[in-house]
Parts: structure tokens; C-alpha cells; sequence
């Protein structure tokens, strides 16, 4: 997908702020439509289709969290990038929790806004090549389409849960490294980035239980093993 066809959905309640961030988009080739608050943008997601989503936290008559939520009910597959001035890690869990990819904390800079965003369109498949189905017990993974599928049940999942899940498949019943996962995916290993992807870890082990046959298991100290039994 070419950058010009990517269509922004820009949730900033900050009308000069959300102006800047238009333009700027606009200017690098994207095709942003700004809302003023969460109700807005929530009403413009269903009756349009986007491809990213950029999502301020503190916004009028409904919150970001709220708004992500309310997203990934709709599309557990769309990349969305939260723009917050709370630099508690609370808060970000609480981001990532609700769905969203990755954060941004007030002030920014343009130059950052657009790597956070050409990162996480990279992850989630923009630029993939090639077909990559990966098959765990029952489950099969469609990685290129970030789908999860069991018995004809297909789940659409975030860009984040999906490129973990690859690395475990990658890694099928041997130990995945904690490290290894977080520097490939978040290219950082810090403690706060190792506590989101434990919600993620979470996540992924809720869809697998499905199939009794696999489980994903901690290593103490090392990292996660994807085990299969066949």
C-alpha cells in the first residue's frame, strides 16, 4: 500500500494541534480526516474505512481509551498510535490494554510522529513479502493478513500481538528470549516495554486455550515457550 492511499483517522481534540498534525500528514502523503472528540471520530470509523488511527488520550464526551476500545470491537487489525501528555506508566498500560500499537507523550516532534507511524505500519504488514502461515495445534496464522483462525473462527489481531505470536511460532516448543522478543519487536528491552508485552503474552494466551493441545507457557527468568502436543 502505497502512503498516499494510507487514510488517517486523527482524533485530537486540540484544534490547532490536530490542524498541524492535518497538514503535516497531508503534506508527507497521507490522507488524514481530523474529528474534535472521541464521540466524532468513533461515528466516522464506522461509516468509513481507515487504514491507521492516531488517538489523543484526554478528549471531550469520549475518552481515547474509550474510543480504542470501542475500535477494536469494530477492527482488532487496524494500527492505532496514541498521542498522550500522561507520562505515567499506568496510563500506558492502560493504553495498551485497551489496543492500541504504540504511544506518543506530549510535546513531539513531526519527525517522530511519522517513524512511530512508518514503524508500526512496517509491523503490521505494510511491506511484507511473501505469504507466512504458521500452524500451532488447530490454529492456523495468516501473519500477512494478522488473522488467527480455528475451525473456520477467524480473529483479527493488533500488529503487536500478531508479530509476537510469529515469534513464537518461529520458536515452536523451544524457549523464545525475553530480550530477544522485545529488542525485535519494540527495539527496546526496558522494564516498561517488558510489562506490555506481559499484557500481550496475557492476550495470546487467552485466544490459545482454546485448543488444549497448546499451551504458552512462562520460563522463569528467560523468556515464553509455545508448547505444542501432539
Amino acid at each position: 500500500m502505497e502512503k498516499e492511499k494510507i487514510k488517517v483517522l486523527l482524533a485530537e481534540d486540540d484544534r490547532n494541534l490536530g490542524n498541524i498534525l492535518k497538514s503535516y500528514l497531508e503534506a508527507k502523503g497521507y490522507a488524514p480526516k481530523l474529528c474534535i472528540n472521541g464521540q466524532e471520530a468513533y461515528d466516522l470509523f464506522t461509516k468509513e474505512q481507515f487504514d491507521f488511527c492516531i488517538v489523543d488520550v484526554m478528549m471531550p464526551v469520549k475518552d481515547g481509551f474509550t474510543l480504542t476500545r470501542e475500535i477494536r470491537e469494530h477492527d482488532r487489525n487496524i494500527p492505532i498510535l496514541f498521542l498522550t501528555a500522561k507520562s505515567l506508566e499506568e496510563d500506558k498500560l492502560k493504553g495498551f490494554q485497551a489496543g492500541a500499537d504504540d504511544y506518543l507523550t506530549k510535546p513531539f516532534s513531526m519527525e517522530e510522529l511519522l517513524l512511530r507511524i512508518e514503524a508500526i505500519l512496517r509491523r503490521a504488514g505494510h511491506s511484507a513479502q511473501g505469504a507466512k502461515i504458521f500452524r500451532v495445534g488447530s490454529f492456523t496464522l495468516d501473519y500477512n493478513r494478522q488473522i488467527l483462525e480455528r475451525k473456520g473462527k477467524e480473529l483479527r489481531l493488533t500488529s503487536k500481538e500478531n508479530d509476537l505470536l510469529r515469534l513464537l511460532c518461529e520458536n515452536t516448543n523451544e524457549v523464545l528470549d525475553r530480550s530477544y522478543a522485545l529488542n525485535k519487536i519494540w527495539q527496546d528491552d526496558s522494564y516498561f516495554n517488558a510489562r506490555s508485552m506481559d499484557v500481550y503474552i496475557a492476550k495470546l494466551r487467552k485466544y490459545l486455550k482454546e485448543d488444549p493441545s497448546v499451551e504458552l507457557i512462562n520460563v522463569h527468568g528467560v523468556g515464553f515457550k509455545l508448547v505444542v502436543n501432539t
